[in-house]
């Protein structure tokens, strides 16, 4: 891939738009440029969406053994690993993030190809007991088909490979649109596909603007599956678009997750984690953990002690060694978090901290400063909407039912934490949360084989896990009768 501007991968070619028209992409941390890509048309979309349906009609990779198929994803994680600074780089100058929250990125993404690698022979189905000697009945699970795939800015590869993985391994095509703002990774991980020999057709990539190149991703005939990670707005669109097709989805839309910290609690590991749970990669994780809810007797000093932390986090751009976290994606998001905080303090919450956009040295990209909020009530708009920022909104609680009742008051389900010494509460109080994952004194981490999802409005469908891969086949029964005979039903007349 030497023409920057042919950044649109189609059919095993990479090819520029077909209008001619490009992006340029900024580094939200300054503004710089990161680089000018395609910006696909509805033509485009069209033909990489035909040129996935042709590659999984000729069955020239859903019929390679699921054993070669996995033996290919360890040969990208083996790729990631040795182009790791390339991709880290692009990673961290796309979102802004801080450069080693982006090589630990890389390390991730490596995890989840690994895992899918090596489990992708090892979902043969099972057979049925029909009862009958004379009769084998199986379940086996095959590709669906086309993928449509659309990712978020936060988290772009990442994200990409919780999807191209298990379809890959399923035996699957796709089309894959990264956000508009961060395609850098996506781009290369395509080229580690192409360079590695994946058969033409079976990836593509498209760029461009969500209506124009990601909507018929969920409306096209020739889509089987649409998997989405970001809103819920958009979420709900796709979901709607999607059903007019009957297709399957799977879409994680986000959260609002509780931090639930009981008086016994270890007290110093507590506060640390709270911070990593909503300040980690500037608050933008659709887990990040921005409802604190505070035991009343600890809730003054500890929201105090977190304070005085908060406030000591250095901003900064990718490469500087001294910054603790990064910006916001850019301008338009900023101000929404802005808003969304003045609208949380004119509800009562008393701002402890944050709420600015840092100082002169921040002016030229789109900082926004840890943010706490304590004294807040269940109506507060801070405490019901997704800030997707660096805000942290605090509540109180006296009992572990109130605890329970107050972490589970939201529309959404994605993840929570409970943090307590006594191990019964712990098991208790995770059990009842409706949550898709629960630590326990701990937050953030996840495994590539255990589920990611959520309940309620933070979306349908698994990702990672056995159940990531099962999302990305269909069930089909075999019945073979081995001694067929006449049944007599309906007996010959004359």
């Amino acid at each position: 891939m030497t023409d920057t501007t042919a950044t649109l991968f189609i059919d095993g070619a990479w090819v520029p738009s077909s209008s001619g028209e490009t992006r340029t992409v900024l580094c939200p941390a300054d503004q710089s440029e990161v680089g000018i890509v395609s910006e696909a048309t509805g033509e485009d979309v069209e033909r990489a969406i035909l040129a996935a349906r042709r590659a999984f009609e000729s069955r020239i990779w859903a019929d390679r053994p699921a054993s070669e198929r996995g033996d290919f994803l360890l040969q990208v994680a083996d790729a990631l690993q040795e182009r790791k600074a390339e991709f880290a780089r692009a990673e961290a100058f796309d979102t802004g993030k801080r450069l080693v929250e982006a090589e630990g990125d890389m390390d991730d993404i490596t995890a989840c190809f690994r895992y899918f690698g090596k489990v992708a022979g090892q979902n043969p189905g099972r057979l049925v007991d029909a009862g009958d000697d004379t009769v084998i009945s199986r379940v086996v699970h095959e590709p669906i088909g086309v993928c449509g795939m659309l990712t978020p800015w936060n988290f772009p590869l990442l994200q990409a490979a919780w999807k191209i993985a298990p379809a890959l391994a399923a035996g699957n095509s796709f089309v894959i649109k990264p956000a508009e703002l961060t395609p850098h990774t996506t781009i290369l991980i395509v080229d580690v596909l192409d360079k590695l020999g994946l058969p033409a057709g079976v990836a593509n990539l498209v760029l461009g603007d969500g209506g124009v190149v990601g909507a018929p991703l969920s409306s096209h005939p020739e889509i089987d599956l649409v998997s989405f990670t970001g809103g819920l707005v958009t979420g709900r669109k796709i979901a709607a678009s999607a059903a007019q097709g009957i297709k399957k989805v799977a879409l994680e839309l986000g959260g609002k997750n509780p931090n639930v910290i009981f008086a016994d609690a270890d007290y110093e590991a507590a506060l640390d984690n709270a911070l990593n749970a909503a300040f980690m990669d500037s608050g933008l994780l659709c887990s990040a953990g921005t409802r604190l809810i505070l035991q009343d007797t600890i809730a003054e000093q500890f929201v105090d002690d977190l304070v005085a932390r908060a406030e000591g986090i250095v901003m900064g751009g990718p490469l500087d060694p001294d910054a603790e976290t990064g910006p916001l994606i850019s301008k338009d998001h900023r101000d929404k978090v802005t808003d969304y905080v003045q609208r949380g303090i004119e509800a009562g919450g008393r701002l402890r901290t944050g709420h600015h956009w840092g100082g002169p040295e921040h002016e030229q990209g789109f900082f926004y400063a840890p943010t706490i909020l304590d004294r807040c009530t269940a109506e507060n708009p801070a405490v019901i909407e997704e800030g997707f920022g660096p805000v942290i909104t605090v509540e109180t609680f006296s009992t572990e039912a109130e605890a329970i009742a107050i972490a589970n008051n939201t529309e959404y389900g994605l993840a929570g934490a409970v943090w307590t010494s006594n191990s019964g509460v712990a098991n208790r109080v995770s059990r009842r949360l409706r949550h898709g994952t629960i630590w326990i004194n701990d937050f953030h981490p996840y495994l590539p084989q255990a589920e990611w999802g959520g309940f309620k409005m933070s979306g349908v469908g698994r990702e990672l896990g056995p159940t990531g891969l099962e999302e990305y086949t269909e069930s089909k029964h075999i019945f073979e009768n081995t001694e067929p005979a006449v049944t007599g039903w309906f007996p010959r007349k004359g």
